[in-house]
């Protein structure tokens, strides 16, 4: 490489990190990438999830700094930076009809408010590449959603000189990705291999409820081989300990069937300012060294 290459990823809670794109993150950290994690909220809404953990109320009391010890732990294991956006949680709200969200929480932030800081820290940090959520959020959680609007904005305001002036010398990012963190090809893929071998499968109610859905597949445009660190990518999972279970759903596919299966974590392409080929292989694709 004539210049380290440098990735920021862009995720709502901690945890989202080590659930998307990990593995990813270890191997371009393996080949001397730079990589920095932005963790827009603290997770201080986010539920206890690990059955192992519910009921204790001194984590319950102090989720909040749980929390981020947990990114601590996980950030070493990927061997990457981190950086807080300051946000709070919005959580995730439940009912119908849905209440509203809580008062000054991340996702009824003003979007070029919000960005601000993200552009501040892309000046900073020059990535070549970003990835974050599409449009859905991933999944339509109001924090998910709210991280996709700050990152495509501060995409584009990062490089306008005329945009927010006090955040910095500008730069450009030259791409942005959404995560694929669990396409319905690979859940499918998956399911068919474990029932094809008489082994026990937790994706039949999974894609059940996606038939039911209607919901369209997305575009992949970008697979990357990673699955030499599944491994790494699960124990920065585990790092999150109020979230994972260990014994629980995550965790039932052995990690040779995953590689033999689906060894690729996957990316669509959302904006580049430089010319690629698609389909890719690596998100620094186009890029010169």
């Amino acid at each position: 490489m004539t210049e380290q290459f440098r990735l920021m990823a862009v995720h709502a809670h901690p945890d989202d990190e080590s659930s998307k794109g990990a593995a990813t993150m270890a191997k371009y950290v393996s080949q001397g990438v730079d990589v920095l994690v932005a963790t827009c909220t603290g997770g201080e809404r986010g539920s206890i999830l690990n059955p192992k953990l519910q009921g204790d109320p001194w984590i319950e009391e102090n989720i909040h700094e749980v929390r981020r010890k947990e990114m601590d732990a996980a950030r070493e294991i990927l061997g990457v930076r981190q950086a807080w956006l300051g946000f709070v949680d919005s959580g995730l709200p439940e009912g119908d009809p849905l209440p509203p969200l809580p008062e000054g929480c991340f996702a009824l932030q003003d979007v070029a408010e919000a960005a601000a800081p993200l552009v501040k820290l892309i000046r900073e940090f020059r990535p070549h590449v970003i990835t974050t959520y599409d449009e859905n959020g991933g999944y339509p959680h109001p924090d998910h959603i709210m991280t996709h609007k700050i990152t495509m904005a501060a995409f584009d305001a990062a490089g306008d000189p005329d945009a927010y002036p006090e955040a910095g010398e500008p730069w450009q990012p030259s791409k942005v990705y959404y995560n694929h963190g669990f396409p319905m090809g690979r859940i499918r893929a998956l399911h068919a291999y474990l029932t094809e071998q008489g082994l026990d499968s937790p994706y039949g109610e999974w894609i059940a409820g996606w038939e039911k859905s209607g919901r369209q597949e997305r575009e992949i445009t970008t697979r990357v081989t990673c699955d030499d660190w599944f491994e790494i990518r699960d124990k920065a999972l585990i790092a999150h300990a109020t979230q994972i279970d260990p014994d629980g759903p995550w965790f039932r596919v052995p990690l040779d069937i995953q590689r033999k299966v689906w060894p690729t974590e996957d990316y669509e392409l959302a904006k580049s300012v430089i010319d690629t080929d698609l389909p890719e292989t690596d998100l620094f694709a186009g890029l010169p060294g």
